[in-house]
Parts: structure tokens; C-alpha cells; sequence
């Protein structure tokens, strides 16, 4: 393989992306930023950022394919919905774009939710601190996992439960909810009568969110939940996806993993993993970067157990972004595929 199909066979969707906006010019390429999530978003920021030197060949690929993409998906005669309904699968997965699908062409409108994906944590958890459990449980179904983990953090335990039950049992939101939500967050509510109900929460939800809570917070959680209702305790302890989960991963899926993580990153989450974990990773080294890898873990010493939760839950941040963009798959514990 010659240099430069070599740097091309390396990037990933997401440098493609940015290779792509870099190239559009900064008035055309805020135009394509402004239909992207914050996620999305911030993903292809940073890739854009940490662009250095982009080669014309690798442009010209990245260019290539985008044409060639453009020109296989597009034609004319073809039905809006079912265009739609087929680009928005394929680029975001069936789960992913089901709702999506739903709001775009059901006339669904959910912008004053959509604005809080915006907001930081904090700031969300301010804004829904003083409303009906509710309409705090449909906000926190709404979020990305990561965010509505991280703005549970900022509840006490009490509330923290209480919201984590009820995302558990939502399984439809009649429009008349989401209007008077929209109502809340919003001083405009723009959007059609539609009598479709819409899907959010659940316990595969409540799952992901309590996958992106702080280690002493989600034990002390799912404790109490447990009190509650032990069967949906075993349920979603079943959908979560932890770091001894890795173990289950496929090796093609474990060696795109470990070039995402930072040595010091996966020492310091080694240090408390098991052994099954351990020969994973060692077993998707080279010989040498294995043997590398053992003698910096025996040199490393006694650390925090909290340092190693840390680095845990930053793998597992890597780990789900990557089977969001389907780079990798997950599966829970109960053997469920998480992509």
C-alpha cells in the first residue's frame, strides 16, 4: 500500500467529516454545522481542530466519496418520506433515527427540548429542578445518556431515584405532554396537532443513563431502586454496559478501542480490572507493547480507587461513542447488543 492510500485507509466517519467542512469554506461549512447535533458537533470541533497536515490526496478522496455517496443516494422521483426515512437510517441506525424520523415527519416539534442539549448539565438540572417529577423524568429520557447522567449529579439521591423510576416506565409520551413541556422551556410552541405518541424512556434508557453516573452515585442508586422493585433492578443492571464488560467485546473491536485510549488512561483502568479484562488487552498488543504495558502496570503502585474508576468510566465514554458511529459493537449483560 503506497504513503498516501495509507493515510487515506486511516481516517475515520469523523475525520472524513472534517476533512470535508475544511474544505467547504467557513460560510458553507457553518451552514452543514447548524443541522448537527451538539454531540455531533463537538465531535467533528475537535477532529477539525487537531487537523494538521491534511495531504491533496487525502482531500481528494475524502471529496471522491462524498460525491460518489451524494450521487448513489439522491434522485429524482423519488418519495420525500421514504428519502428521508432511508438517509436518516443509514446515517444514524434504526434506534437512533426512529424519533427522529417520527418528529420530522409526523410534525412532531420538540425545539425547547431539543435547546437543553445545548445547555450545560447544570444548567438543565436548574431549569427542571422545580418542575412536576414528571415532566423532569420526560427531560432526562429526552437527553443523551451522558448528559442526563451527568445532570442526575447535580439532584439529591431522593429526586435522583424518583426520576430513574419513572424514565423506567415511560414508554410513550402523549403530544399534549411534550406540547406543555415545549410551553415550559419555550415562549413559542410551533408545532402540529399530531395524535401520534412518541417513544422515550424505558428501561434500556434509564440503562444508558445510569451507565454515565459516578460510581458511588449509580451503586447507591441502584440500591435503592432495588428496595423498590428488585425485578427492574435486575433489568437494567442486565442492559448496563461496565468496564468488565470489555471482556465480551470482539478483538477487531478491542484493538480500535485501544487506539482511542491513552497509555496513561489504561494503566491507571488495568489497575482494577480483572484478569479476564487484562489478557483481552494484552492479547490485542504486539508482544512489545505488551510487555511495555505489564511493566508500566507493575511499576504504577498503589493508587485511588477512585483514579481507576475515573479512568474506567473514560474508556467506557470512548468505548460507546465509537458504537454510536458504528466503529465497534457493545453488549450488555445480558448479552443485549448496545449500538
Amino acid at each position: 500500500m503506497s504513503n498516501d492510500n495509507a493515510r487515506s485507509a486511516k481516517l475515520n466517519k469523523v475525520d472524513k467529516a472534517a476533512i470535508l467542512l475544511l474544505s467547504l469554506g467557513e460560510t458553507d461549512a457553518a451552514q452543514v454545522l447548524r443541522h448537527l447535533s451538539p454531540k455531533e458537533v463537538q465531535r467533528v470541533g475537535v477532529a477539525m481542530a487537531g487537523m494538521g497536515n491534511v495531504h491533496r490526496e487525502q482531500v481528494e478522496k475524502v471529496m471522491g466519496e462524498f460525491v460518489d455517496i451524494v450521487g448513489d443516494q439522491t434522485s429524482l422521483g423519488v418519495g420525500a418520506d421514504g428519502y428521508i426515512r432511508k438517509m436518516l437510517t443509514q446515517a444514524l441506525g434504526e434506534d437512533k433515527a426512529g424519533n427522529l424520523i417520527d418528529r420530522i415527519l409526523l410534525g412532531g416539534s420538540t425545539s425547547g427540548l431539543d435547546s437543553l442539549k445545548w445547555m450545560e448539565p447544570r444548567a438543565v438540572a436548574d431549569v427542571i429542578r422545580y418542575e412536576h417529577p414528571q415532566i423532569q423524568a420526560i427531560v432526562v429520557a429526552y437527553l443523551d445518556p451522558d448528559q442526563a447522567g451527568e445532570v442526575l449529579g447535580h439532584f439529591d439521591h431522593k429526586v435522583r431515584l424518583d426520576i430513574v423510576l419513572r424514565v423506567s416506565s415511560l414508554n410513550t409520551v402523549q403530544p399534549a405532554a411534550l406540547k406543555e413541556l415545549n410551553q415550559i422551556l419555550e415562549k413559542q410552541f410551533s408545532g402540529s396537532a399530531s395524535t401520534t405518541r412518541a417513544s422515550l424512556g424505558g428501561v434500556k434508557r434509564a440503562a444508558d443513563i445510569m451507565n454515565f453516573l459516578d460510581s458511588s452515585i449509580e451503586g447507591q442508586l441502584m440500591d435503592s431502586i432495588r428496595e423498590v422493585d428488585e425485578d427492574l433492578s435486575s433489568q437494567i443492571e442486565d442492559l448496563m454496559f461496565v468496564f468488565d464488560n470489555l471482556a465480551d467485546v470482539d478483538d477487531r473491536g478491542i484493538q480500535a478501542l485501544l487506539r482511542e485510549v491513552s497509555s496513561d488512561v489504561l494503566v491507571l483502568a488495568l489497575k482494577g480490572a480483572d484478569e479476564a479484562i487484562k489478557d483481552k488487552v494484552f492479547k490485542n498488543m504486539s508482544k512489545r507493547a505488551a510487555e511495555l504495558l505489564r511493566d508500566d502496570l507493575e511499576a504504577k503502585g498503589p493508587v485511588r480507587v477512585s483514579d481507576v474508576e475515573t479512568a474506567q468510566k473514560e474508556i467506557l465514554t470512548i468505548a460507546r461513542r465509537m458504537a454510536e458511529a458504528g466503529e465497534i459493537v457493545l453488549g450488555g449483560k445480558g448479552g443485549e447488543e448496545m449500538v
